[in-house]
């Protein structure tokens, strides 16, 4: 998923537009809460990843500049793993979502390119999270994601997705929504 730009083939204006129409939609499932149908939008293999980012100096760069595979994750998460997410939300004992959080989502800048794979794209966008619970408390999440979608019948699955943001320190006081 890290192609140069000169090596990807960006797909027709009718395809951006149904994977795009497709992200906005998992983004409504979301703010909705409609949380089961959002985890049905994911593939079997689903690899949902959020990597600490690191402050370093540009001679002494990780394997992906700010990042790598083998440090800190915020989510490094599987389908299993999702789900459990899920089922957590849904528990009264849940505290931390009780009062409920409010959600918007917001993406923009879709590019769509073709994968490897016949049927496979990937998904490069910048997004941004505002979640408000209480009277007064309001936290912005924003940042770039890198997904890569597969076509499934006339709809599509999610089966990578790279959450980049560009803060070494969370600037909310947990992170307990998708992205």
């Amino acid at each position: 998923m890290t192609a140069l730009y000169d090596e990807q083939r960006p797909v027709s204006v009718e395809q951006h537009y149904r994977i795009s129409h497709f992200l906005n939609y998992e983004y409504r499932l979301l703010d909705d809460e409609r949380f089961d149908d959002w985890l049905a939008l994911m593939h079997d293999e689903i690899h949902y990843w959020m990597p600490g980012i690191e402050n370093r100096r540009r001679e002494n760069l990780l394997e992906h500049g700010f990042y790598a595979t083998d440090h800190m994750a915020f989510f490094d998460d599987s389908l299993r793993d999702l789900g459990r997410r899920v089922a957590r939300f849904k528990q009264p004992s849940a505290w931390a979502e009780n009062p409920a959080t409010r959600n918007v989502h917001q993406l923009s800048n879709v590019e769509v390119y073709y994968g490897e794979n016949d049927g496979e794209y990937v998904v490069h966008s910048t997004f941004q999270s505002v979640r408000s619970r209480g009277l007064d408390e309001e936290y912005v999440i924003y940042g770039r994601r890198q997904d890569l979608i597969v076509q499934d019948g006339e709809s599509f699955k999610i089966k990578k997705r790279l959450i980049l943001i560009p803060n070494a320190t969370l600037t909310c006081k947990n992170i307990n929504t998708f992205l």
